[in-house]
C-alpha cells in the first residue's frame, strides 16, 4: 500500500511539474510571440489619407528663404536695440546693489530672441 501511494504521489508531482513548465503539452497553446514596436519616426498607419502631404505643393523655396532672411535681419536689429538698452540701464545702476527687475526682464527677452534667431538660422 505505501508503495502505491508513493507511486501515485510521484505521478501527481510529475504531472504538476509538466503543467507548470510547459502548459503547451496539455492545452495545445503556443506561447505568444512578442510584437515588434513601431518606430517613432514611422508614418502613422492610422492617420487619415491626404495628411501625408504627398500631393500638396510646397511654396517656392526661394520665397521662403528670402522671408526667413528678412525675419532674421529684423530680429537681429531688435536684438541689437535690446542689448543697447540693457547696456544703458546697467551703466546707470549701481552694480554693488541688487539688479532691478527691469534689467532681468530685458536680459530674459534678449535670451529668448537670441534663441529664436538661432533656431530660425538652422532652418
Amino acid at each position: 500500500m505505501p508503495e502505491s501511494r508513493r507511486r501515485l504521489l510521484m505521478t501527481v508531482a510529475a504531472a504538476a511539474g509538466m503543467i507548470a513548465v510547459k502548459p503547451v503539452f496539455l492545452f495545445g497553446q503556443h506561447p505568444a510571440t512578442p510584437q515588434p514596436r513601431p518606430s517613432p519616426n514611422a508614418p502613422d498607419p492610422h492617420a487619415p489619407a491626404g495628411l501625408d502631404r504627398a500631393g500638396v505643393s510646397s511654396p517656392d523655396a526661394k520665397t521662403l528663404d528670402q522671408r526667413n532672411q528678412n525675419q532674421i535681419r529684423t530680429d537681429i536689429d531688435r536684438l541689437y536695440q535690446l542689448v543697447s538698452e540693457l547696456k544703458q540701464e546697467v551703466a546707470a545702476t549701481d552694480l554693488n546693489s541688487t539688479m532691478s527687475l527691469n534689467v532681468m526682464k530685458k536680459a530674459h527677452q534678449i535670451e529668448k530672441l537670441a534663441k529664436e534667431i538661432k533656431d530660425r538660422a538652422k532652418g
